[in-house]
């Protein structure tokens, strides 16, 4: 089924020409190290900031929180409350730190702190994380390109992820940063409209969306019992905390934009925008993901053709030929059996692409096309800057020329372009994305955080400390990631049975706790 109108089209190709002109516009002042990675320090703290904002306001958040609400209720967005913590903490500490040290890496402060190893491990674990968030970003992306066009999702990826690989190639950090902000405007005026336009939609009107929501308990934050088993609220404000610190501490990216921010001004102005902004958006979506519940249990015609479109989708990609009677089946059987979960990352493309009108259409999906472009465009900016910093001029040759490290950023981008669209093809039967990329994030994050805040907490921490530390650190990562696969009888008694999103709490605060006992004892 093609949603798309020609209007849609013009739209669409036209707001990708803008987008990658920004691009290549800036390739020529992109052309030297300084610039290619922190955009000669001199960008406005407005735009750094927006940069931010529209990294956390990807194709995961546009998609994944609508999803994630129609699904469930807004559990998920206890994640967004604990940003004005990590705000605070990343505008008094965080982001003067960075500034005053001059170094372009986020993680060579980990090295003088207790040696290389140090820089190799958090160094490691992002560069893991970005290849998890690429992927999820890549993936939701292409979701709604396949429903509204009609195109295999394993094709959208594949042209995306080329796509974007070029777009990042030739314009550096300071392309990154514009069309950023760019999107993140778009981006927001696209949700407004989206959710104004459904509560004139409801067939008995706005307050319908309301009735149809409390009944469902859609508005629920969650429970607020003790349970770490469970996402209560709890868990997932926590979780939320040390995700966001981890992002506002030591995420690359984040630094980068610190970095590029033209005055300390500016760069308080950075982290505020991008720190704050992102709660009230998210609320938005969450309100989207409740109003497309209520308008599509309230329309079930429509609810089973977004079944269909799914059932569809798992069918082509089972490889039963379409047209044929047991491709009809099939698609009958699985459209049967889905669940609001399986299908709640495909709603809002559908209706974006059935409901809204012809040029709306092709804008917001060219928004998200867009936002995705400048979400993936900063993970792999960020990515070639540490394989440059952290690894070629640290390791293999220190005294690197400007163009042999141009090189390396050029070749280091187009390799995490092809890793990053290779994680996206394995989401693509993962029932919801913001899940996995949570989880991943997580484990990913590898207690990176715990590690950054021995070595601020304690003068006493020194090599042996932090390595026994980190060890003890991933031994607890790897546990609570493992062991729920352990399906023995006899080995039930070693499961974790802690809930997912405690992971890189478990294993940061293991890396802090166990760095601060060891270093009294070495005082003793």
């Amino acid at each position: 089924m093609n949603f798309f109108t020609g209007v849609d089209w013009i739209v669409l190709f036209a707001y990708f020409v803008g987008t990658m002109s920004i691009g290549f516009f800036f390739m020529r002042k992109s052309s030297s190290t300084e610039a290619y990675t922190a955009a000669k320090r001199s960008l406005p703290g407005w735009a750094c900031g927006l940069s931010i904002f529209a990294t956390y306001l990807s194709s995961v958040s546009f998609l994944g929180l609508p999803g994630k609400a129609y699904a469930t209720n807004w559990n998920a967005f206890v994640f967004s409350l604990s940003l004005p913590i990590a705000t605070f903490v990343a505008i008094r500490w965080f982001m003067p730190y960075y500034r005053s040290s001059g170094e372009v890496s986020a993680y060579a402060h980990l090295e003088k702190r207790f040696g290389s190893w140090a820089r190799v491990y958090a160094s490691s674990c992002y560069l893991l994380t970005q290849l998890a968030r690429m992927g999820a970003v890549l993936y939701l992306m292409a979701l709604p390109m396949s429903v509204l066009l009609g195109w295999d999702i394993r094709i959208v990826i594949l042209v995306v992820g080329i796509s974007v690989t070029v777009y990042s190639f030739v314009g550096g950090v300071m392309a990154v940063i514009w069309s950023d902000a760019l999107q993140a405007i778009v981006l927001m005026g696209g949700a407004l409209l989206c959710s104004v336009l459904m509560l004139f939609k409801m067939p008995e009107g706005p307050g319908e969306i309301f009735r149809v929501a409390m009944d469902a308990d859609k508005f629920s934050l969650g429970s607020f019992g003790p349970s770490l088993v469970e996402p209560t609220f709890w868990v997932v404000l926590i979780y939320g905390i040390f995700i966001n610190l981890q992002n506002f501490g030591i995420d690359q990216s984040f630094v980068q934009r610190y970095i590029a921010s033209g005055s300390e001004k500016d760069a308080r102005k950075t982290v505020l925008i991008g720190g704050l902004l992102y709660l009230p958006v998210s609320l938005i979506f969450f309100f989207i993901g409740t109003q497309l519940f209520a308008f599509y249990h309230a329309q079930p015609g429509d609810l089973v053709e977004v079944r269909q479109l799914v059932a569809t989708q798992r069918v082509i990609q089972e490889g039963i030929a379409s047209g044929t009677a047991e491709f009809g089946v099939r698609v009958s059987e699985i459209a049967t059996t889905l669940t609001d979960k399986e299908i709640g990352d495909k709603v809002f493309p559908h209706f974006i692409g059935k409901y809204l009108p012809p040029g709306i259409t092709g804008l917001l999906i060219a928004a998200i096309f867009a936002a995705a472009m400048s979400t993936l465009s900063t993970s792999l900016n960020s990515s070639a800057t540490l394989m440059m910093s952290d690894w070629y001029k640290r390791f293999i040759r220190p005294d690197a020329s400007e163009r042999q490290t141009m090189r390396v950023l050029y070749g280091a981008t187009i390799v995490w372009g092809l890793l990053g669209t290779g994680v996206a093809f394995l989401l693509i039967n993962i029932s919801s994305a913001l899940d996995a990329w949570w989880v991943l994030s997580g484990i990913f994050g590898g207690g990176m955080l715990g590690l950054f805040l021995l070595g601020v907490i304690s003068r006493k921490a020194n090599n042996p400390i932090s390595v026994t530390a980190a060890i003890l650190g991933l031994l607890v990562i790897a546990w609570m990631t493992l062991s729920p696969m352990l399906k023995s009888p006899a080995l039930e008694g070693l499961q974790s049975h802690f809930h997912s999103f405690l992971i890189p709490v478990f294993g940061t605060l293991t890396i802090l706790l166990s760095g601060l006992i060891l270093s009294r004892f070495r005082k003793a």
